[in-house]
């Protein structure tokens, strides 16, 4: 075995010596991370999704974790502020948006995904993700309490494929991005483009509820083909729109987006989609308070709507309900969890790697729609013509 003559050693990745050694160890970890931060600020002049993708999968905290971890704090302390400096810099650049303090709290406090932690110092004080909770308004915590849902973020960890329809043009991601994060969508709160009796408000909630121009329609018609599409994958008999027609008192109703005839124990299902926003003034004060809740009162709404209508017809009434920012009720996870059980076992494929999936595509279809609405209503074009049409 060889011997070390010197006090200075490396073991495992981790520095041990005097105190000029292992500082100077730790910098020239953080300047061989600075390389692949400077390539995705040019990355993310061309494709910013893939940029934020890699970003927060290898760029941000990975590259310092093990450093930061082995190390004593009074020596890594410094190098690791200075890290997140660059994150943040290159997060600002490669999204093409000016992060405030609290929009980059909420980067790190309620990650963008579970991969992304760019601040690394976060971790010695985590008590300062309470008192930004109490210092926010009761719409960022309302909006706040959204986006940490579970997997209301799951759109953010989608790998891009066009020919797949997962992927978002510049202009939708960089304004997914500002709405996500509670920037201002709108500054100057101009009037809305379709409605222009309603001004546009900071965090973007007329835009994404605004029921002129169809956007709302066809965003709920969107989703509703996911599941549709996912039903149909899983060998689930299911079609859309049912139940127009049938029964003496309902033949014009439509108690089912989706009617799975054999969905559980041979009885016929009736999922009805509907997406709501937690800024809604009804459901704003619940919101800020409890996770979730704009979810739970849309779900008992559909239910005192749609169940008499779902008990002659013989159908359980199962409501979808999604929140503007993606987080889903109770029984949207549950049927979702069935769904995704079903599909594992038909594809032979792991159910986690199926429910990301699903999640995936459902929240990144949602905040597309969202963006392309934002968009929309400020007077921006989009390169692929408006949202009803695409």
């Amino acid at each position: 075995m060889n011997k070390s003559c010197t006090p200075n050693l490396i073991i495992l990745g981790a520095p041990i010596g005097e105190v000029a050694f292992c500082s100077s160890f730790i910098a020239s970890k953080r300047a061989a991370a600075s390389t692949l931060l400077s390539s995705l600020v040019k990355l993310g002049s061309c494709d910013p999704q893939i940029a934020l993708i890699l970003l927060c999968m290898c760029g941000g905290f990975t590259k310092l974790v093990h450093v930061a971890r082995s190390s004593p704090p009074s020596l890594a302390l410094d190098e690791l502020h200075a890290f997140e400096e660059q994150v943040r810099c290159t997060f600002t650049e490669c999204q093409a948006i000016d992060t405030t303090d609290s929009s980059w709290m909420q980067a790190h406090l309620y990650r963008l995904h579970q991969y992304c932690r760019p601040c690394l110092t976060i971790r010695l004080f985590p008590g300062r993700c309470g008192q930004f909770l109490q210092q926010s308004s009761v719409a960022d915590k309302a909006r706040l309490l959204s986006v940490s849902s579970p997997h209301a973020s799951a759109w953010l960890s989608v790998v891009p494929s066009p020919g797949l329809g997962l992927s978002l043009d510049p202009n939708e991601h960089q304004m997914a991005i500002k709405w996500w994060l509670g920037l201002n969508t709108s500054p100057g709160s101009p009037p809305c483009a379709l409605c222009p009796e309603h001004p546009l408000d900071p965090l973007g909630h007329h835009a994404v509820t605004c029921k002129r121009g169809g956007d709302a329609i066809s965003r709920h018609n969107k989703l509703r083909d996911v599941v549709l599409q996912t039903c149909h994958r899983a060998c689930i008999s299911a079609k859309a729109e049912a139940g127009s027609g049938l029964g003496h008192e309902l033949r014009n109703t439509r108690p089912a987006d989706i009617l799975a005839s054999n969905w559980f124990c041979g009885k016929p299902s009736a999922f009805d989609l509907t997406v709501v926003s937690p800024l809604n003034p009804t459901f704003i004060s619940e919101a800020g308070c409890t996770a979730g809740s704009a979810a739970v009162a849309a779900e008992l709404r559909k239910h005192s709507a749609n169940y008499a209508k779902c008990s002659e017809l013989g159908w359980t009434c199962i409501p979808l309900v999604a929140e503007s920012y993606g987080a889903w009720g109770s029984e949207a996870v549950q049927a979702f969890s069935r769904l995704a059980s079903y599909l594992a076992t038909r594809t032979n494929s792991p159910k986690s790697k199926v429910v990301c999936s699903l999640y995936g595509r459902l929240n990144l279809t949602l905040v597309r729609a969202n963006a392309r609405a934002l968009l929309l209503r400020c007077g921006c074009s989009l390169q692929e013509g408006d949202i009803s049409s695409s």
